[in-house]
């Protein structure tokens, strides 16, 4: 790790600072934005952020309207506020935690005595903020588990060309985005044949528009479970943040966090997700259990790439293990895992 920032991180701390200052004399308050967390009965994994956002002042009618027609680029009228000071309250158990220098909270505790479930953690703010953060605690005899990508998996957006990115994160209103077909089923039997298990996203979209991917999520019946984002904001090293290299290191934490768990990875052909989750697969093959890559149209394809067929993969890995199976939608893709993924050919693999 350099000794010193990179030029780009610098230059956005100091444009923090300043924002920091002004907004708050324009009377913008610190709020806490939650993001949904995963554990164990020894850990919890708690997510968030803290920001500076204008006050507003809608009624409930006119509040729930705004969120359905929304522009995207409203979900990045905001400011991070680095260095926050937060306390994770999980019943009389206290846990003060510091934001990064992008105002996030991505943060480990032991767990205090939470048994298996969906359980609410209080975040509370040093100035005064406080939200509510949904956690689920994995039980320790869960082996199955689903990890998602989202774009172009269970939310078209037709990444990653720069101006359809933009048009759909920015432009484009909640209501429009379109879910692809069957992924929702799918997710729902899965997780129905298997109790308890969980389903995390990870994607390369911004952390900005967790908010708009969980309602889309709950209108178009997606079952709840963590997304892991990222900042689309400069690091430490270097201008640009690499989408490959987040979605791998967080395939790595959720080996590392849950080992238990063998995962069925679920992402398509139009970026890289067939080369990370056979890499995956080949080198941490006790942890993966199937692999299932929804397949997009040509035209999806041209508009991704520029080329009406899937890009020839750069490495050729080679798993023992972990099948992988394709289709073009959610109900292809079951049908092709109902025997790899039942319950019963499960415990004949444990």
């Amino acid at each position: 790790m350099p000794s010193r920032l990179f030029i780009a991180s610098r230059i956005e701390d100091r444009l923090n600072r300043l924002a920091n200052r002004f907004l708050g004399r324009r009377g913008w308050q610190e709020s806490i934005v939650a993001f949904t967390g995963y554990g164990t009965t020894e850990q919890l994994r708690v997510l968030a952020r803290v920001v500076l956002r204008p006050s507003e002042d809608l009624g409930i009618v006119q509040a729930a309207q705004a969120l359905m027609y929304r522009r995207g680029w409203r979900n990045f009228m905001n400011a991070a506020k680095p260095g926050a000071q937060v306390t994770v309250v999980i019943g009389e158990t206290r846990i003060p935690v510091e934001a990064d220098r992008g105002g996030y909270i991505d943060v480990r505790v032991r767990n205090p005595g939470l048994p298996a479930g969906w359980h609410t953690v209080t975040l509370e703010g040093a100035g005064g903020s406080s939200t509510l953060v949904n956690i689920q605690v994995i039980g320790d005899d869960v082996t199955f588990g689903i990890v998602s990508d989202i774009d172009d998996t269970i939310l078209s957006t037709l990444l990653p060309r720069p101006f359809m990115a933009a048009w759909n994160s920015f432009i484009l209103t909640e209501q429009a985005r379109q879910a692809v077909p069957g992924m929702a089923r799918l997710y729902q039997q899965l997780l129905g044949a298997h109790p308890g298990s969980p389903i995390i996203f990870i994607s390369t979209g911004a952390w900005n528009t967790y908010p708009m991917i969980q309602r889309f999520a709950a209108r178009h019946g997606i079952p709840q479970g963590a997304m892991l984002l990222t900042d689309w904001g400069p690091t430490q090293t270097g201008w640009f943040r690499s989408g490959t290299d987040h979605k791998r290191r967080s395939l790595r934490e959720l080996a590392r966090d849950l080992p238990n768990i063998r995962w069925l990875l679920v992402g398509d052909d139009g970026q890289h997700d067939p080369d990370l989750y056979a890499e995956f697969a080949t080198l941490q093959p006790e942890h993966v259990r199937a692999r299932a890559i929804r397949q997009l149209s040509p035209g999806e394809h041209t508009l991704a790439h520029g080329l009406p067929m899937e890009v020839e993969s750069d490495q050729r890995w080679e798993p023992d293990i972990a099948p992988e199976v394709r289709a073009p939608d959610g109900d292809g893709l079951g049908e092709e895992l109902a025997a790899l993924c039942s319950p019963t050919q499960h415990d004949a693999q444990r």
